[in-house]
């Protein structure tokens, strides 16, 4: 690892939101910054552009030599074969991963709060460092998805505590291993575990292993905060060797959920910790497992010193994240919500939470399964079980859905068969375009749509939203 301070920093990959997000903190700190990637588009070109951050096309060993830098920092999705990166190894030059980047410029010098979890992350770390600013702390802040009040993934504040969103998914081609074990967490919470990210773990005792690893190292002054009502989760108490918290539904969670009571657009929730007894919030955010999410970093808030005065005035003016039961559209009485659900549990929790949260509404739920574990058959059974609570359903395959080999490939005639068998309305489409056609002709006043993909679902939401937006215009 370098020791001294670079004049340049060059970031392979730069066009990720991950890697773009780093770009804008170092420079930011006033690190100067350029960097490489295939394709930058926005919103990450416009970020980068903003802050006059250049950017080589393509990766070619020539760009390196051209920048010259003092340090290189190289992305997940860049292999050893990468010409830029056999440039760096042949010429010795320093170079870290993207967490090693984190913990070297940010890190040092704070006290570590890092959210894992298969679900759930983003909206907690993001709530976690918005609860600390708005009580004083000033945070540092990373996650993996933007920020609504200032449509970046971070904030550098000065203050002694960094909030991290703690991915498990893998580093670099030089360090196969989980990004949350560079973070040195003082506070880990794990939201859940289950098997996801196909690429790049066998299985599910794979994905565990991943998170023992996390919970071991918490020190013995820290604090591992679970979810108790997850038995995974709760096996994690016998790796760390802190002190562990337990949260959820459940009568033996240290901290728990007693009721629940969904109102138009607000949830209440009333809960039950050892410090402050029984007692109950006010929130906006949608569903149960956002009930969970605000109890976890209510546990963590509380071991720094936040009031329950001061939580609840953060919790209600907390912004909340894009992606994320993200509101795109009221229009003529027509609701629609672009999300970032693709697990089968994060489907139909999220279907149930909007449900709840915009009640008497017909629901019609749009679905793209994107990701390397989605497009699998992995999840053949639970996808069929996701959709129970929506009204009328569209699944569209994403483009490249026929490079998973096809005894491997998740059976969409088969889901659709399923999901009509157990009652569901439900349709297969060839592309976007043709889901937005259907859309068009089946939405109606009260409806409540929404979106759910892990990209961009080739602009599906925006351009549903448009349409209606253009109706409404011309009445």
């Amino acid at each position: 690892m370098p020791s001294k301070q670079p004049r340049l920093i060059y970031l392979m990959g730069i066009g990720g939101i991950a890697m773009g997000t780093l770009a804008g903190m170092l420079s930011d700190a006033g690190y100067r910054v350029t960097g490489s990637d295939r394709g930058v588009y926005p919103p990450m070109s416009t970020f980068l552009a903003e802050r006059r951050i250049p950017v080589y096309s393509g990766y070619d060993a020539a760009h390196l030599s051209e920048a010259d830098p003092d340090l290189v920092v190289i992305g997940n999705v860049i292999r050893r074969d990468n010409p830029e990166a056999q440039w760096v190894l042949a010429n010795d030059r320093p170079y870290l991963s993207m967490p090693q980047a984190i913990a070297r410029f940010f890190l040092d010098g704070r006290g570590s709060l890092v959210v894992a979890g298969t679900h759930g992350k983003s909206t907690s770390s993001a709530l976690l460092g918005w609860v600390l600013e708005h009580s004083g702390f000033d945070p540092t802040l990373l996650v993996g998805a933007v920020l609504k009040d200032r449509g970046l993934g971070y904030r550098i504040g000065s203050g002694p505590q960094m909030v991290l969103e703690g991915d498990e998914y893998d580093t670099a081609f030089f360090d196969k291993g989980p990004k949350f074990l560079h973070y040195r967490p003082d506070i880990g919470i794990v939201t859940s575990i289950e098997f996801d990210h196909a690429d790049i773990f066998r299985d599910f005792d794979h994905v565990f292993s991943a998170f023992q690893a996390f919970a071991r190292i918490i020190p013995e002054t820290g604090t591992l905060i679970i979810n108790g009502d997850d038995p995974a989760c709760r096996r994690l108490a016998a790796d760390c060797q802190g002190r562990v918290l337990t949260y959820g539904h459940g009568p033996r969670c240290d901290c728990r959920i007693l009721d629940i009571a969904f109102g138009n657009r607000e949830v209440t929730t009333r809960f039950a910790t050892p410090w402050h007894g029984d007692f109950r919030l006010r929130s906006k955010l949608p569903g149960r497992h956002n009930a969970a999410n605000v109890l976890a970093v209510l546990t963590a808030t509380w071991s720094r010193g936040v009031s329950l005065d001061a939580f609840q005035d953060a919790l209600l003016t907390f912004p909340g994240i894009k992606r994320r039961q993200d509101l795109l559209l009221d229009c003529d009485g027509i609701v629609a919500i672009d999300d970032f659900a693709h697990h089968p549990t994060a489907v139909r929790e999220t279907i149930a939470a909007i449900a709840r949260f915009y009640p008497g509404r017909r629901l019609l739920a749009v679905f793209e399964p994107r990701t390397n574990s989605s497009r699998r058959n992995f999840f053949q059974h639970d996808y069929a079980l996701a959709f129970d609570r929506a009204d009328w359903i569209a699944i569209a395959p994403p483009a490249d859905m026929d490079q998973v080999p096809a005894a491997e490939r998740l059976d969409l005639d088969r889901l659709i068969g399923d999901i009509r068998d157990r009652g569901g309305n439900a349709r297969q489409f060839a592309d976007a375009a043709a889901v937005l056609d259907a859309l068009l002709n089946t939405v109606r006043r009260g409806d409540l749509v929404l979106f759910m993909s892990n990209g961009s679902f080739d602009g599906l939401p925006q351009r549903f939203t448009e349409a209606i937006q253009r109706r409404h215009q011309a009445s």
